[in-house]
């Protein structure tokens, strides 16, 4: 069983059967399921509908109706986004690769109807000191981080905080593999299956004349103050009212969902991850 309600698993498995169900249009027998993924040839219909099953079990992407194992419509796509709830967050880690760099703190904010409210924020305990160069960007030293929370001890509550909603980060690669790389080690092989939406490139692509898409210069030519740069709740907060333009941006351009997002891109330049 999924250990998190919006958390999906990362199985070799779970993905073979999820690029064959792809491939076949969305459903396959649970016979050629078990016959590709799990490698048992001409199983019998009845095992192999027992195999599947325990296999997708929990997984919201999978399930069995019959002999057939189906993708489930993602519930994402299709949602209005001037009626969708957000969480835009932001981390501050110990360096730019995960692993082996850890996370430091935690801000995230939800954007709700077009408004910036609720706040989550806290500094983590990474387990790893924290090298000099990083502690003079960000301000985070290895003395306030000391009697810090560990990941595991925040995690369930950031983890409720996200719920259901749509993620929203600036440069969201980062953060992702931070994210899931933290929710690996505590939970296993799953990984957040909340879909997360990029401001870099959103604003690539909605503000192509401005000098560059970095997060200080988005918010200055939205006359945004970003005070504490590169402390995770200020430029998360700064992130959610650049997100709440660009929102409004992409509704005047008739770009009404998460879909619709996903056409803008390509292979180079990803809007949700």
């Amino acid at each position: 069983m999924t250990p998190y309600p919006n958390l999906i698993s990362e199985s070799l498995l779970i993905n073979e059967t999820v690029a064959l169900l792809r491939s076949f249009g969305g459903k396959a027998s649970a016979v050629s399921v078990v016959d590709f993924v799990m490698k048992i040839r001409k199983p019998d219909r009845n095992l192999a509908r027992l195999l599947a099953a325990d296999m997708i079990a929990g997984d919201p992407r999978l399930r069995i109706d019959g002999d057939m194992v189906e993708l489930c419509d993602d519930e994402f796509e299709g949602r209005e986004l001037m009626e969708t709830e957000f969480v835009v967050f932001d981390l501050e880690t110990t360096g730019a690769k995960a692993p082996p760099c850890r996370i430091t703190e935690i801000g995230a904010y939800r954007v709700k109807d077009g408004k910036v409210q609720e706040e989550f924020q806290t500094l983590v305990n990474p387990e790893t000191p924290i090298p000099p160069f990083i502690t003079s960007l960000t301000g985070i030293s290895d003395e306030m981080v000391r009697h810090a929370p560990l990941f595991a001890d925040v995690a369930y509550d950031f983890l409720d905080f996200i719920g259901d909603s749509i993620l929203v980060a600036h440069n969201s690669g980062f953060d992702m593999r931070f994210l899931n790389h933290e929710i690996s080690r505590i939970f296993g092989k799953y990984k957040l299956r909340n879909p997360c939406l990029c401001t870099v490139q959103l604003s690539r692509k909605l503000l192509p004349d401005i000098l560059n898409h970095k997060l200080k210069t988005v918010a200055e030519h939205y006359e945004i103050e970003l005070v504490n740069h590169h402390r995770a709740s200020a430029d998360a907060y700064a992130t959610a009212h650049i997100f709440v333009n660009l929102l409004t941006k992409l509704n005047e351009n008739g770009v009404n969902d998460l879909a619709a997002i996903r056409g803008l891109g390509s292979r180079k330049h990803r809007y949700v991850r």
